[in-house]
């Protein structure tokens, strides 16, 4: 047998007085004897790897110290005192659980100049950020340089789109193939038209574009015949209450064309002032835009658009007085109204070339006269312009503000009018008679200024109604990037509108609401 080495001599054995074991290796001594502590060789000085011969690079000799097997936490102790005092600091513990709850996404960073930045939670998403971050600013580069021309007037559209259109991606793509969907998605980018204006068809994301383009091809496909749309013809009473003249006035018409000398109120600053011919460009300081409500710091006020002051300030802009007839019996004096033309006999209807429906825009400006028509634009049924004209006020009218801003009439464009209001109204004639429909947006002051007395009337301003209802009146501006995501009036203040584009927005509001308003209903 070999000698044992008293290893166990410390422990107590397990089954103390019941052991039978003969030279047992446990103890069974009633106080096992204590375990000597653990003795360790510390240096307590830094060693000096330097040359033997030299004395102060000796090496230190080694003094024996005793430390304990587990060293004290003490918590109240800081990191810098343990130090000062000789002992290490405490190691830092790592939490293991945590019982906050997870961030929730963020939502994107909308509205910013410059490279966007995707603000989303990491454990939410199914791709990496990093990746998806490299991704939107691939976009976005790109988008810059499809949108180069209008950038300027619209700096934060390629960031904006180029959110959308990563989001667009990552909803209808896998972790697999998220990045060849982007690949794609810039290669088609690439392939698209340069466009000149904030309306053109390659404005927007992949869907976006893919809608217009559905929805154009619905708007071609569709063909605007009476049957489809006298239905949403307004009857006589409606055309009243939208304050339509829907008869002839009894007074003298074209008596006085022109109120000069006359005392008028302004329309812009309601201050009374003598027509005359040529007015002094500051004699009336005004707001050039609309009173809204708008919120700041949680109060309601009344504010103008154009300059965001409040209405109780004054106003932003200069120019002349100018007045505005709304009266039956005064526009009537200045120029005569009169009904559209009865349509042919019934032996001539083949030779009658008036039109089912048109759309129908005009433009008008400040004279003597009052509020007077000075552009005329007609589409038909397909949206093909079959009338555009500059009309010259009749003799003794003066001209007093072009109203640029909104008209976008200028004297070198008025210059060139050739047709006076008489005679544009024959030439309207040739395809507009007592039956065909009109379709316009406030389409009562355009007929009020063309002197036009006319019943069969589809007005957008009715069928898109405001929320608050009458007299308030939603923007066709408004309504165009609503329903149809397309952005119209983008003149820069010296352009002005499109009577054009107005007319062609207006019947594709109407063609939109018969898809999916009247098509819709009947299929239910």
């Amino acid at each position: 047998m070999f000698s044992t080495l008293g290893l166990f001599q410390s422990l107590s054995c397990p089954e103390r007085s019941k052991c039978q074991r003969p030279g047992c290796l446990f103890s069974h001594a009633k106080d096992p004897p204590q375990q000597p502590p653990i003795v360790m060789a510390i240096d307590t000085k830094a060693p000096n790897y330097g040359s033997s011969s030299n004395p102060s690079h000796s090496v230190s000799p080694i003094v024996s110290s005793v430390v304990p097997a587990k060293r004290p936490f003490e918590l109240s102790a800081s990191a810098g005192s343990l130090a000062r005092n000789g002992a290490e600091p405490p190691r830092q513990r790592l939490k293991t659980t945590t019982t906050s709850r997870p961030a929730a996404p963020s939502p994107v960073a909308h509205g910013t100049i410059g490279a966007p930045v995707l603000r989303v939670s990491a454990a939410q998403s199914q791709v990496a950020i990093p990746v998806r971050q490299a991704m939107l600013k691939n976009l976005y580069d790109h988008f810059v340089v499809l949108y180069e021309a209008i950038r300027s007037s619209n700096p934060t559209l390629a960031s904006e789109h180029a959110l959308r259109q990563e989001e667009e991606i990552y909803k209808k793509s896998t972790k697999l193939t998220y990045r060849n969907a982007v690949i794609n998605s810039i290669a088609a980018l690439k392939k698209r038209p340069i466009p000149d204006s904030i309306s053109h068809p390659s404005v927007g994301t992949e869907e976006e574009v893919a809608a217009r383009i559905e929805s154009q091809k619905k708007f071609n496909e569709l063909r605007l015949t009476r049957p489809v749309f006298q239905q949403l013809v307004m009857s006589k009473e409606t055309m009243k209450q939208c304050g339509y003249i829907v008869e002839v006035p009894d007074s003298e018409g074209g008596s006085r064309p022109h109120a000069s000398g006359q005392v008028k109120q302004c329309e812009r600053c309601n201050q009374s002032f003598t027509v005359k011919k040529d007015p002094g460009t500051r004699e009336c300081r005004h707001h050039w835009g609309r009173p809204f409500t708008a919120k700041l710091n949680g109060e309601k006020l009344r504010v103008y658009s154009c300059c965001s002051n409040s209405t109780d300030e004054d106003g932003c802009s200069w120019g002349p007085h100018v007045f505005y007839e709304s009266d039956a019996r005064d526009l009537h004096v200045r120029h005569s109204f009169s009904p559209s033309r009865p349509p042919k006999s019934l032996d001539a209807v083949a030779d009658d070339t008036a039109l089912d429906v048109v759309a129908l825009d005009c433009e008008m400006i400040y004279t003597t006269g009052g509020l007077r028509v000075a552009r005329i634009s007609v589409v038909d049924g397909g949206g093909t312009e079959i009338f555009d004209e500059l009309i010259r006020m009749d003799d003794g009218v003066d001209v007093i503000d072009y109203n640029t801003r909104f008209s976008g009439i200028t004297q070198d464009k008025y210059e060139k009018a050739a047709l006076t209001l008489s005679s544009a109204r024959q030439s309207l004639d040739a395809f507009i008679n007592s039956q065909t429909i009109i379709i316009g947006h406030a389409l009562e002051n355009d007929l009020r200024t063309l002197r036009i007395i006319h019943h069969q009337c589809i007005d957008t301003s009715v069928l898109f109604p405001h929320r608050a209802g009458r007299p308030y009146r939603r923007s066709l501006r408004d309504l165009v990037k609503e329903h149809l995501g397309v952005t119209i009036q983008t003149g820069d203040g010296s352009s002005g509108h499109s009577s054009v584009e107005d007319s062609i927005a207006t019947l594709d509001l109407v063609k939109w609401y018969v898809l999916n308003k009247v098509r819709s209903s009947a299929t239910r």
